[in-house]
């Protein structure tokens, strides 16, 4: 982790993603089988964990969970035939490397994506193995896979497999031989399960697989795509040399480079107002939400706006507060689907009237001492006055550094913040577009 920085739980970029080697084939062909690589298997969205210790008679204690990390020869009979990567139109060729629609190219057997190394800790987030002369796409691919250290980690989806394959695989591997058991589990469920590390990986995995799972046509044209780039990229069939486009537009995608083509990530602003003094915070509640639960209002990002705009009109349209003195915290990848949330702080007067009619989303919405939060927090009733979101998402965060004077947001005086309100204040330009 980089001095300094604030790691929330699903980031911390555990693995070097070697991106640049997303599209060799040998590279990526060598290190699928390799003995040091490890998978994560998905169905349905929903991840493999397994107990995290040995089955005992005596052990009253329920088994705490792992995410599952099966090696490259348990997932062997799922995976399909050889070539994993370039295949070429039939099942066991290789394609033509020349052929840029070709180019680390999956056509038969489940999907699978290419997460990065797991290197051995040196305390240096971005890894060791960089692009240089001896790692470089240029450098000769087998000889890269047989030089890096580590362990190359690979997303399965198994969703569209025989269940008796799938579970004839599961009872076989490694794991369950060594007594542990094995089981899918929702992400959302799981999270409380889930070290630092994993949940990174997770994060990752869940995104891509969810990704190359529901982008199914190409946005230019309609026709199906197919996965390249280990699973970073979905391309039009249309491209494929072997496809007979008599009488067809060509695709839009033939050409330049193009957004639909490669897996995105929806930015959420993640919303925590305070009063003047520092001493109150304004909380809502979605009518969607469990009794009693109130968290930070939060948005997505549209079209043409900064992320300070979207804090801006969220709270404006969903309770009438304007806002003002927004500082960033920090930003949290959200593999529910594809979201990386980004919390700031901002000013607000506790004084001036909430109004949720506008949209309608919220059901309640106040203001909470600081009194209030702690208790809450550190209540180990069964029936607290009100209920907050967990430390493992960004929300949770944003209100116990709050809570526990880990933050002071703003920097205005009284008199400052009475002119903002009386008299109206210019917005400062801030950015082009």
């Amino acid at each position: 982790m980089a001095s300094g920085a604030h790691t929330n739980f699903f980031a911390g970029l555990p693995l070097n993603r070697l991106a640049w080697l997303r599209t060799s084939h040998p590279f990526l062909n060598a290190i699928v089988t390799s003995s040091e690589t490890r998978w994560v298997l998905f169905k349905n969205g929903n991840f493999l964990m397994g107990s995290d210790a040995e089955p005992s008679s005596e052990s009253v204690k329920p088994k705490s969970l792992i995410l599952a990390r099966l090696t490259s020869e348990d997932v062997k009979p799922l995976l399909g035939s050889e070539p994993y990567f370039a295949q070429g139109k039939n099942a066991g060729e290789l394609a033509d490397s020349t052929v840029a629609a070709l180019e680390s190219a999956r056509l038969h057997g489940p999907p699978i994506a290419f997460l990065g190394l797991l290197e051995p800790d040196t305390g240096d987030r971005i890894g060791n193995v960089l692009p240089s002369s001896e790692f470089s796409a240029k450098a000769d691919p087998a000889s890269i896979a047989a030089r890096i250290k580590g362990s190359p980690f690979f997303a399965l989806d198994v969703t569209k497999l025989d269940k008796a394959e799938v579970d004839q695989v599961l009872h076989a591997c490694s794991l369950a031989k060594r007594g542990r058991s094995l089981e899918f589990i929702d992400g959302r469920a799981a999270m409380g399960h889930l070290t630092q590390v994993d949940s990174a990986i997770f994060a990752e995995a869940r995104t891509l697989v969810d990704w190359n799972s529901r982008i199914r046509y190409c946005a230019g044209c309609g026709s199906p795509v197919y996965s390249q780039w280990a699973g970073w990229k979905r391309s039009c069939s249309s491209l494929l040399p072997w496809t007979d486009n008599t009488g067809k537009e060509p695709c839009p995608t033939a050409t330049g480079l193009h957004n639909i083509t490669f897996p995105r990530t929806d930015p959420v602003v993640i919303a925590v107002v305070v009063s003047p003094d520092n001493n109150k915070i304004f909380l809502g509640r979605n009518q969607r939400w469990p009794p009693k639960f109130y968290s930070a209002l939060a948005g997505f990002v549209e079209p043409g706006e900064s992320l300070e705009d979207a804090f801006e009109r969220e709270l404006w349209e969903e309770a009438a507060v304007k806002v003002w003195n927004i500082q960033f915290h920090s930003s949290q990848p959200w593999p529910f689907p594809a979201n990386i949330m980004a919390g700031f702080y901002a000013i607000a007067d506790p004084d001036v009237p909430i109004k949720l009619d506008l949209d309608n989303e919220l059901e309640d919405a106040k203001w909470y001492t600081r009194e209030e939060v702690l208790a809450a927090l550190n209540s180990q009733e069964n029936d607290p006055a009100f209920k907050l979101p967990p430390r493992n998402a960004l929300a949770g965060v944003l209100i116990r550094d709050w809570a526990h004077g880990r933050v002071v947001v703003g920097g205005k005086s009284q008199s400052e913040v009475a002119h903002h309100i009386d008299e109206g204040e210019t917005k400062p330009f801030r950015n082009f577009f």
